[in-house]
C-alpha cells in the first residue's frame, strides 16, 4: 500500500510490566534528569495524534489516555493490543514504545515512522541486531485484544515487511536492572 503525504501515528507505551528484575518498582516513575521514565517517553511521542499509555494511571503533564491488558500480566503483546484497541482514531501507524527506553527521542521515533515506507513495521535494533521494543506498526499487524494475552513480542516483531532501524548512541539501552538505574541516574553510559 503507498502512502503519500503526512502519517497519521498513534503511540502506545508500555508501564506495566512486572519488573521482576527491579523488585516490582514502578519503572514509569523512575527519575532520569529529574522527570520520571514516563515524561521522556511522553517527549518521544510528542508528534503522535493520540497517546494510550498501558499501565497504572498516574499524573502526566499532557493529556493521555490509560488502559490495562486483562488480566495484567500478559506481556508487552497483550499491553500493545490493548493499547491499539484503546485508540479512538484510525492511525495509519503505531508506535509501540517500552517506557524503559529513556534514550529513545522525537527524532528515533521519526526515523521509525519514516522506515515503515510501504512496508508493515519498523523496529529499532543493538548493535547486535535484536529487536528492541521501540517500532511503529501497521495496526493491522496488531493481534485483537483477547488473541494477545500470554504471546511473545516477538510475534509481532517478526510480522510482516518490517524494517530494521539502527540504534544511535544509547537509543537501544533501557532499564531491566538495579545496575541500569545505577547507570541511568549517574548519567554514565
Amino acid at each position: 500500500m503507498a502512502h503519500h503525504g503526512p502519517v497519521g501515528w498513534a503511540a502506545v507505551i508500555l508501564t506495566g510490566g512486572t519488573a521482576a528484575r527491579l523488585d516490582g518498582t514502578d519503572k514509569a516513575a523512575l527519575p532520569h534528569g529529574g522527570r520520571p521514565l514516563l515524561e521522556h517517553a511522553l517527549d518521544a511521542v510528542s508528534e503522535a495524534d493520540e497517546v494510550v499509555v498501558v499501565g497504572p494511571e498516574t499524573p502526566t503533564s499532557r493529556a493521555v489516555t490509560f488502559t490495562r491488558e486483562q488480566p495484567p500480566g500478559g506481556g508487552p503483546l497483550a499491553g500493545v493490543a490493548a493499547g491499539a484497541a484503546a485508540l479512538t482514531g484510525r492511525p495509519d501507524l503505531v508506535v509501540a514504545l517500552a517506557v524503559d527506553m529513556p534514550h529513545v527521542t522525537q527524532a528515533t521515533v521519526a526515523r521509525l515512522v519514516a522506515a515503515v515506507g510501504d512496508g508493515d513495521a519498523a523496529w529499532l535494533v543493538d548493535a547486535s541486531g535484536r529487536r528492541q521494543l521501540a517500532g511503529a506498526v501497521r495496526p493491522g499487524l496488531i493481534p485483537a485484544r483477547d488473541a494477545a494475552y500470554g504471546v511473545p513480542m516477538r510475534v509481532l516483531m517478526q510480522a510482516g515487511a518490517a524494517s530494521d532501524v539502527p540504534a544511535l548512541g544509547d537509543e537501544a539501552l533501557d532499564v531491566d536492572t538495579w545496575p541500569d538505574v545505577a547507570r541511568l541516574q549517574g548519567g554514565d553510559r
